[in-house]
């Protein structure tokens, strides 16, 4: 008899040096500060602290610390879509959206995808205790109709969910179908993150 695990979906992870993290913490406080249209989209929508997601879209330019984690960030895209067996056609995949994320302590961010993208990701720039984790969902979730749930014991390429733990400087990547979330954390301080795509 044999057991073969088949379509494999594939989650990167790696790290940031410690110094670009102190850096980029200071420039996430400071736009957290500053941008008042990202503070308004905030409240307007019920995000629950500060993002830039709707109000820049310049970060890499607008600021050099963004400029060297976009480079960083080129480097494990393409290891990530090497890893991966993704056909580009030769052409590499560019940046093409990226926000800060500010989550006030009790914040999270309910399940989603990436549309219009290939390659999505988030560093982790704070993470104090009792933040919450990523969260990732099976895809064929939606299909499973009567399948019973996974055993507690059953290994994580078995699981319904799995949980990411990140730390500060953590880098994840992830292909931008995968659905994922941020459920609420204990934290008594805030969770600062910089989500990116690439197309």
């Amino acid at each position: 008899m044999s057991v073969r695990t088949l379509f494999a979906t594939r989650f990167y992870e790696d790290s940031l040096d410690e110094a670009l993290i102190a850096e980029l913490e200071h420039s996430c406080r400071s736009l957290a500060q500053d941008d008042r249209a990202g503070r308004k989209w905030a409240k307007d929508h019920n995000y629950p602290g500060y993002t830039s997601y709707a109000s820049l879209d310049d970060l890499p330019m607008r600021d050099p610390v963004f400029a060297d984690l976009k480079r960083k960030l080129d480097t494990h895209v393409r290891r990530f879509v090497e890893q991966s067996f993704l056909d580009t056609g030769g052409r590499k995949l560019k940046l093409d959206s990226l926000w800060v994320n500010v989550l006030k302590p009790g914040g999270g961010h309910t399940s989603h995808i990436h549309p219009h993208s290939i390659v999505s990701g988030t560093v982790y720039v704070c993470v104090p205790p009792g933040s919450g984790q990523l969260k990732l969902e099976d895809p064929r979730l939606p299909m499973l109709m009567a399948a019973p749930p996974r055993r507690a014991d059953a290994p994580e390429d078995a699981q319904t969910f799995v949980y990411a733990q990140p730390a500060p400087g953590t880098i994840f990547l992830w292909e931008s179908w995968l659905r994922h979330e941020v459920p609420a954390g204990q934290a008594k301080s805030e969770r600062i993150s910089i989500s990116f795509n690439y197309s």
